[in-house]
Parts: C-alpha cells; sequence; structure tokens
C-alpha cells in the first residue's frame, strides 16, 4: 500500500510538517485514551455494583480476547483497503455503543450479559493499536522513522497515563458511572479526528488476493521470521504477565490506604516513567538492533516489578512504578521499528494488527487469572508474579528467535 498524495513535501521538514501526521496522532491518541479508561472505569463500575472481583477481571478478560480471532482479519482487510478511516470509525462508533449499554447493565442484569458486551467493545480493539501503528510508514519518510516510533510510543503511554488517572479521578470524584459515561464520550470525540486522517491507495495486485489468501501469507510470514516470532512471543507474554495488574493494582492501592481508585495514579506513573524511557532512549537505542532493545527493557521491567511488594506507602509506591516505567519505555518504541524492519509493506498492517491482538488477548488471559491469584498469593505475590513472567518471557522470545541478526536479508 502507498499513500495516494501523503507524501511530505519538503524533505527536510520535521513530522509536525508531514502531511496528514497530526490529524494521526491525535486520532490514534483519542482511541486509545478511551480504550485504556476502560480496566478502570469498568472494573470499578462493576465491583461497585456488584461487590465480585472475579466478574470484574473475567469483564476485562472478555473485552480483550475476542482480539485475538480479529486481528489477523482486520490486519488483512487494513491491507487491502482504502476505507481505513471507515475501518478505523468502527472501532470507536462499537466501543461506546458496548460502553453505555454496561452502564446500563452492569448490576441489573446477569453476568453473562455483562460479558456479552465487553466482547463486543472488544472485538475491533486491534484498531486502536496495530491499525494505527501500520499506518506509520506511509505518513512519514523513513529517515523520521525513529523520531515516529517514539512518538508513537508516547501516544501509546499518554492515553494510559491519562486514561486509568482520569477514570480513578473521575470514579472518586463523581462515581464509576460517570467515568464510564466519560469513557464513552471520548471514543466518540476521537471520530471527529478520524475525519481528518488522509486516504491511502491500494494497488490493484493487492485488492484482487482473496481475504484468506492475505491472512495466510501474513500469519506464514509471522511464523517464519525468527526475529518477528521471538519478539511476538516475547511482548505478547510479557502482557499477559501484566493483566494481572488489573485487579492486582486496585488492591494495592487500597492496602496502602489511598482506596482502589488509586489504581488510576499507578497505571499513570507506570506509563509517566515509560515516556520518559521512550523519549530518552530514541538515540541511544538506534545503536542496538530493535529486538534486543525489547528484549533488554522487558528484562529490566521484571526486575524492577520485583521491588514493588517492599514500598511501605503509597507515594513510595508511585516512585517505584515510575522506575519501572522507565527501563521499560524503549521496548515499546523497539518493538514498533522490529515490525516495520521484518515486515513487507503489503503485510505491514495484518503483522502489527496480528502482534497486537496477540498482546491484547494474552492480556485478557492475564486479567482472567487475576482474581484466583489474589485469593492465593496476595497482592504482593501476585506483584512478584508478574516481575517473573517478564523473565520467563524473555527466555522464550530468545528461544523462539526474537534475538536474530542486526538486518533483514535482502529480498
Amino acid at each position: 500500500m502507498t499513500p495516494s498524495t501523503r507524501r511530505p513535501a519538503t524533505r527536510d521538514a520535521g513530522l509536525p510538517a508531514q502531511p496528514g501526521y497530526r490529524a494521526f496522532y491525535l486520532a490514534a491518541t483519542l482511541a486509545r485514551l478511551a480504550s485504556e479508561m476502560f480496566t478502570v472505569a469498568v472494573v470499578l463500575l462493576v465491583l461497585d455494583r456488584t461487590g465480585r472481583p472475579a466478574l470484574a477481571g473475567a469483564v476485562v478478560a472478555a473485552t480483550t480476547l475476542p482480539s485475538v480471532l480479529t486481528g489477523p482479519v482486520l490486519g488483512a482487510w487494513l491491507d487491502r483497503t482504502a476505507r481505513r478511516r471507515l475501518a478505523l470509525a468502527s472501532n470507536q462508533v462499537l466501543l461506546a455503543a458496548s460502553l453505555l449499554a454496561i452502564l446500563a447493565t452492569a448490576g441489573r442484569g446477569p453476568g453473562w450479559v455483562l460479558l456479552l458486551l465487553a466482547a463486543l467493545a472488544g472485538l475491533t480493539g486491534p484498531m486502536a493499536t496495530g491499525g494505527y501503528t501500520s499506518m506509520i510508514p506511509l505518513l512519514v519518510p523513513e529517515r523520521l522513522l525513529a523520531s515516529a516510533n517514539a512518538l508513537e510510543a508516547t501516544s501509546f503511554n499518554t492515553a494510559a497515563i491519562a486514561g486509568p488517572a482520569v477514570a480513578g479521578a473521575v470514579a472518586a470524584g463523581f462515581g464509576p458511572a460517570t467515568a464510564v459515561l466519560l469513557e464513552a464520550a471520548l471514543a466518540g470525540l476521537a471520530l471527529l479526528a478520524i475525519a481528518w486522517l488522509p486516504r491511502v491507495t491500494v494497488p490493484a495486485d493487492d485488492r484482487a488476493a482473496s481475504l484468506a489468501g492475505t491472512i495466510r501469507q501474513g500469519l506464514g510470514h509471522l511464523a517464519r521470521t525468527p526475529v518477528l516470532r521471538g519478539v511476538t512471543v516475547t511482548t505478547a507474554v510479557a502482557m499477559g504477565g501484566t493483566g494481572l495488574f488489573a485487579l492486582a493494582l486496585p488492591f494495592w492501592a487500597e492496602q496502602l490506604g489511598a482506596g482502589r481508585a488509586g489504581a488510576g495514579y499507578l497505571w499513570a506513573a507506570l506509563e509517566a516513567g515509560a515516556i520518559a524511557g521512550a523519549l530518552a532512549a530514541t538515540r541511544p537505542a538506534a545503536a542496538w538492533p530493535p529486538q534486543r532493545v525489547v528484549l533488554a527493557g522487558l528484562a529490566l521491567f521484571g526486575l524492577a516489578i520485583a521491588a514493588w511488594p517492599l514500598a511501605p506507602s503509597f507515594p513510595v509506591a508511585l516512585a517505584l512504578v515510575g522506575l519501572a516505567g522507565l527501563v521499560e519505555g524503549p521496548a515499546l518504541a523497539a518493538t514498533f521499528a522490529t515490525r516495520q524492519r521484518w515486515s513487507p509493506p503489503q503485510l505491514r498492517g495484518q503483522i502489527f494488527t496480528t502482534a497486537a491482538s496477540l498482546k491484547i488477548g494474552a492480556f485478557a488471559v492475564g486479567a482472567a487469572l487475576a482474581g484466583p491469584t489474589l485469593d492465593r498469593a496476595g497482592v504482593g505475590g501476585t506483584l512478584l508474579t508478574v516481575a517473573a513472567v517478564q523473565v520467563v518471557a524473555v527466555a522464550l522470545g530468545l528461544a523462539t528467535g526474537a534475538r536474530g541478526a542486526r538486518q533483514p536479508p535482502p529480498a
């Protein structure tokens, strides 16, 4: 796929001057902001209305698991269609409608209905992650990819800061229902930015390929390419561990005297550290193969999390969480660079959405296991479990090819 007329007019211009980039960044960040509020706003709503931690964790799992199946299909569609704005807008509409239905159902209807609505909210979730990120090489020249990847990481991190923090603050001040309503409003607001995204054209050869054939080709490339395979395994397993945070952070915050809504501030501290790490590492990390930056970042992340249970107070916990985000931050931008470097342009959308959907699905598994893990291991034990999973993820990534060569072989 190639942009229609959306290449920069001046090669020396920076990222803000690239046609369509500002609209892209705003749309992506607003979409992610709405999505990131879910794990705090909806979890607090379910806990408030039902008092059932297991159901709250299952709701998070239900909204993330569908993406494992829909990610490859959505990505293949993106690689073959010029209607990217429609595809991205569909995610916002479905999310907003599902949130309003959850608001009306939680505590008033059976739990299975709540799980079904959460699953509908997550059907197009990969659009807000891999769908946007796969567009970066279409909007910026190669010389700006490293900077664009770092800013893309800050888009994720900014949304992950503001989403939980705003959800926690609104839930504490006005109730969880108001937080869910605000999340639905933000999902709708992203539609305005999506309307300004640039159009793209699709080569006739790409359009002629069948959807099923495109899906098989993309999945085959992901499975056969050692670096892509290994990094995907590493990031998916690591994300599965962080899924335990969905319940561990609210109960850890309560244990430290900040109340369950304090989980929003813990999420914010984690992502604030990640933003600082991603931006600070842009130049130093350029000398390293990006897949090795991923491995190093997640290994350090796991070691940092292991210190969390030692926090004697909520302010100290915030500092420790921020430090963990700082060392993990470069890994996300490096993940984007790895996928760009080792994926052919005609499969890039599918590679990004498939890898993102696997991470989201792994997070769902972690969230589903959060309740039983808390019951058996307590808050401290659950946090140590997350730390251990990060180290295991790195080991599995190395075993499946993540270290790899510095550059892909010539085409």
